[in-house]
């Protein structure tokens, strides 16, 4: 998944905190996730409270809600991910999903290409000549405030 990792917020809990999750979306991917974090934190003993109710990894009932819920989590996170993929696939048959446009037409592109290629200018010359705005994620950017 390219989505960046959760944050992790048990590893600065102590013996005898608490650790409130409002969903148990918010705290594991998966199942085995979730069971991996939960076991950690009861080794730990570290309390989980799950959208108001208390966690007791010791009693069987609390056990089976929280893989019910863990399962239910899950299932629900696989859905929003079917639904979009679905969705971008029909947007994109209609002709609707073309991604991000590019800043320079293929004209511009090619004469900025051009001149590079002549050794006469680097990126940054060329960033500081260019009417086009250079976004501040390539370090190209000039002093003009592209």
């Amino acid at each position: 998944m390219s989505a960046p990792d959760y944050v992790r917020p048990w590893p600065a809990c102590r013996e005898g905190d608490t650790l409130v999750v409002t969903k148990l979306d918010r705290l594991a991917r998966s199942l085995p996730d979730a069971r991996a974090i939960a076991d950690e934190l009861t080794v730990r003993q570290v309390s989980l409270k799950l959208g108001g109710s208390v966690y007791n990894p010791n009693d069987p009932v609390g056990r089976l809600l929280f893989n019910v819920l863990a399962m239910v989590a899950e299932f629900e996170s696989d859905l929003i991910r079917l639904r979009t993929r679905e969705g971008m696939k029909v947007a994109k048959a209609k002709g609707h999903l073309r991604g991000k446009r590019p800043k320079l037409n293929h004209r511009q592109e090619a004469h900025l290409v051009a001149l590079l290629e002549t050794g006469e200018y680097t990126t940054a010359d060329l960033a500081d000549l260019s009417e086009w705005p250079v976004p501040p994620s390539t370090g190209l950017s000039s002093e003009k405030g592209f």
